[in-house]
C-alpha cells in the first residue's frame, strides 16, 4: 500500500484476517487454521484484492489461496496474515517463497510461528527479499484461534477444552448417570457450536455405556462439522451396536485403549480405528498419554464432555486449558451425579479466571455460560 498505514489500518485488516481464518476452524488438522489477506492501496484508500483461508485439511493454505485470487494485483501490495508463513517444502512449496515471487512489498504477520521447521525462518526469507515484515498485530486474537496448533508444538498435546452442563444443585447427570436436560435449545445450540470448532469430541467409556450418545454436531447445516469421536476404553467395552458406530462412514470414530485389551476384532468391523496405548492394572489410561496419542493422529483442540471423573482427572494432571461450564435451572436431586473436583477446582480453584459469559434469555433463572482460562 502506498504511504504509511496506521496501526489502527492494521489492526482492522488483521482482525479480518483472523476471523477469516476461523472459517474451518475444527477441519485444518494437522495444520492451523490461517486467515489471509492480500490488501493495496491504488490511491483511493486500501483495497483487499485477495483473500485465504486454509481449507479443510490444511490445504490450500491462506496466503496461496489470497494469492490465487489477488493475481497480479498482490505485486507491491501488503499481506495480512495470522501466523508466520511457512519456509519449508512438504506437500506444497513455501508460502514465504510464494510472496516473494508475487512481489508483495509488505507482510504484517500477527504470530512466530514456534514449529520448528517454520520458527522465525519465513519472517526472515521475506526480508532476506527485501520484503518489509511487521510482527506482533493483534497477537492475542491470533493466538486464541490457534491456540491448538501452539500447544501442539510447545507441549505435545492438543488444547484442551472442558466442556461441563451443571444443574442448580451441581449435577451433571441423573441417578446411575443417566442423562437429563440440563439446559434448554439456545445453551445447546452453543455446546454445539463447540464441537465444530474442535478437531475431536473426548469422553470416557462410562459417558458411552450410560447415555450411548453421538456426539456429533446437529446443529442444522452443520452435520459435515462434527469432530472426530474419541472414547477413552481401556478395555475396549464399547458395544458394537453404540449409536456412534453406526455413522463411522461420516464421522470417524477412535478408541483409546490399553495394549492388551481384547475384543478388537467386532468394533474394527465396525468401522472404529483403535488406538492402543499403556494402560494401568485396572485398564486406566493416563490423560497425558492419551493426549500425547492424539497429537500423534494429527489433532490439535479437543473439547472434552467425559463426565466427572475425566474433568478431575484432567484437572488434577493441570491439562485442561479452557473450561466452558454451561449453569441450567434444572435440579435433578441428591440421587444425580455431582460435578465433583474438576468443577471446583476450575470455579473456585484459583487457577482459572473467567474471561467470558452468556445469558441465554432475560427471564430469571435463564442458562448461563462461563468461559475460563487456565491463568498459568
Amino acid at each position: 500500500m502506498s504511504g504509511p498505514v496506521s496501526a489502527e489500518t492494521d489492526a482492522r485488516f488483521m482482525a479480518a484476517a483472523i476471523r477469516l481464518g476461523t472459517r474451518e476452524l475444527g477441519r485444518t488438522w494437522p495444520n492451523p487454521a490461517v486467515g489471509a489477506l492480500i490488501v493495496r492501496d491504488d490511491g483511493a484508500g486500501p483495497l483487499v484484492v485477495g483473500r485465504g483461508w486454509t481449507d479443510v485439511g490444511g490445504r490450500p493454505h491462506a496466503e496461496t489461496m489470497a494469492l490465487a485470487e489477488a493475481a497480479a494485483r498482490a505485486r507491491g501490495a501488503t499481506c495480512y496474515v495470522s501466523l508466520e508463513p511457512c519456509s519449508h517444502h512438504g506437500r506444497t512449496p513455501p508460502c514465504a517463497d510464494a510472496l516473494v515471487a508475487a512481489g508483495v512489498a509488505r507482510v504484517v504477520s500477527a504470530l512466530e510461528d514456534p514449529n520448528p521447521l517454520v520458527g522465525g525462518r519465513g519472517h526472515a526469507r521475506l526480508r532476506s527479499a527485501g520484503i518489509e515484515v511487521d510482527v506482533g498485530c493483534c497477537a492475542d486474537l491470533a493466538f486464541a484461534v490457534n491456540a491448538g496448533h501452539m500447544t501442539r508444538v510447545r507441549d505435545n498435546r492438543p488444547w484442551v477444552t472442558l466442556k461441563l452442563a451443571v444443574s442448580r444443585d451441581g449435577m451433571i447427570a441423573g441417578p446411575g448417570g443417566a442423562p437429563v436436560a440440563i439446559t434448554g435449545p439456545r445453551a445447546r445450540a452453543a455446546a454445539h457450536m463447540l464441537r465444530a470448532v474442535n478437531d475431536a469430541i473426548l469422553v470416557g467409556i462410562g459417558t458411552v455405556l450410560a447415555d450411548d450418545p453421538q456426539l456429533t454436531c446437529r446443529l442444522p447445516g452443520m452435520a459435515d462439522r462434527s469432530p472426530v469421536r474419541v472414547v477413552l476404553d481401556g478395555r475396549l467395552r464399547m458395544p458394537p451396536q453404540a449409536r456412534m458406530l453406526a455413522g463411522t462412514d461420516r464421522t470417524p470414530v477412535w478408541l483409546i485403549c490399553g495394549a492388551t485389551a481384547q475384543g478388537r476384532q467386532p468394533l474394527l468391523d465396525k468401522g472404529a480405528a483403535i488406538l492402543a496405548v499403556p494402560a494401568g492394572a485396572d485398564g486406566r489410561i493416563g490423560m497425558r498419554s492419551a493426549l500425547e496419542t492424539l497429537v500423534g493422529q494429527g489433532i490439535t483442540r479437543v473439547l472434552v464432555e467425559g463426565g466427572a471423573e475425566v474433568a478431575a482427572s484432567l484437572v488434577a494432571d493441570d491439562l485442561v486449558d479452557e473450561a466452558v461450564i454451561f449453569n441450567g435451572a434444572v435440579e435433578i436431586g441428591p440421587h444425580g451425579i455431582p460435578a465433583g473436583s474438576g468443577l471446583a477446582a476450575v470455579v473456585s480453584g484459583g487457577a482459572y479466571r473467567r474471561v467470558d459469559g452468556a445469558v441465554f434469555g432475560a427471564e430469571p433463572g435463564s442458562d448461563t455460560m462461563s468461559t475460563y482460562l487456565r491463568t498459568r
